[in-house]
C-alpha cells in the first residue's frame, strides 16, 4: 500500500514530497519515492551499517532502530527492515531522515574515499584531499542551495573552513550540514582532528565544528 509522507521544502520554490510504498512480495521492504533526485550517480546498495560507513544518508538510516538494508538509486530509497521491527513509526522516521539529508544540501552518498596505507600525511596533503572533496562532491551539491564551503587551511591536523552564500548564517540546515560534512571529511581525511568554522556569521555564533574531545576553535 502506498502512502504519502508529510511534504516539506528544500527551498520555497521546490516542494519535496516522499511516498512510501510497502512491497507486496516482501513485507520487510518498503520503497520511498522522492519528488527530486536523492543521488544521481547510479545505484548504491548497503547491506549493513559497516558498508554504509562514510555515506551520510546511509549512516543516518542505519542509525534508526530496525533498518537492515538500504538501496539508493536516483530518486528512490528502498529500505529493508529487520523481521522483528515494525513499519509503524519507522516509515515516518525514514522519511524524516531522507528529507533532512536533502535539506542539508550535502551529497547522500560519498564516492570519494581515503587512500589506503598507513603513512602519515602532511597538512598540505590533507588540505589537498579536502579540497578535492569540496570540488568533486560537496560544493556541487550545495550550490543548488546557493551555498559554498571554502578551505582556509589545515594546521596541525585542524581543518579551518568558511561558509558563504546560502550557508552563511543559515540556522535551519546548520546541524545537518555539519553532520554531513564531518562524515565526509572523516572518510577522506581521518587524520583531521577538528573542523573549525572560521566564517564571520552575522549572528556572531561561535565555531560549530569542533569535534568531541578536541580543543575549541
Amino acid at each position: 500500500m502506498s502512502e504519502a509522507l508529510a511534504p516539506d521544502r528544500i527551498r520555497a520554490e521546490q516542494p519535496v514530497s516522499i511516498r512510501a510504498e510497502a512491497s507486496l512480495v516482501d513485507p520487510d521492504s518498503c520503497k520511498f519515492t522522492v519528488s527530486c533526485s536523492v543521488h544521481p550517480g547510479g545505484s548504491f546498495f548497503f547491506a549493513d551499517r559497516e558498508r554504509a560507513a562514510g555515506s551520510p544518508l546511509g549512516e543516518r538510516l542505519f542509525a534508526l532502530g530496525g533498518v537492515a538494508s538500504v538501496l539508493i538509486a536516483g530518486n528512490v530509497v528502498t529500505t529493508g527492515k529487520a523481521p522483528d521491527a515494525s513499519w509503524t513509526g519507522l516509515k515516518a522516521a525514514i522519511g524524516s531522515v531522507i528529507r533532512a539529508q536533502l535539506l542539508s544540501g550535502m551529497p547522500a552518498i560519498l564516492e570519494t574515499v581515503a587512500p589506503g596505507g598507513t603513512l602519515a600525511r602532511s597538512d598540505a596533503e590533507l588540505g589537498a584531499a579536502v579540497q578535492e572533496l569540496l570540488d568533486r562532491e560537496v560544493n556541487r551539491s550545495i550550490a543548488s542551495h546557493g551555498g559554498k564551503i571554502s578551505l582556509v587551511e589545515v594546521q596541525g591536523g585542524r581543518l579551518f573552513i568558511t561558509m558563504s552564500g546560502g550557508c552563511q548564517g543559515c540556522a535551519s540546515s546548520q546541524v545537518t550540514l555539519r553532520e554531513g560534512f564531518e562524515v565526509m571529511v572523516k572518510r577522506v581525511a581521518p587524520e583531521i582532528t577538528a573542523i573549525v568554522d572560521a566564517t564571520d556569521h552575522a549572528a556572531g555564533k561561535q565555531p560549530f565544528y569542533p569535534r568531541a574531545g578536541s580543543m575549541p576553535g
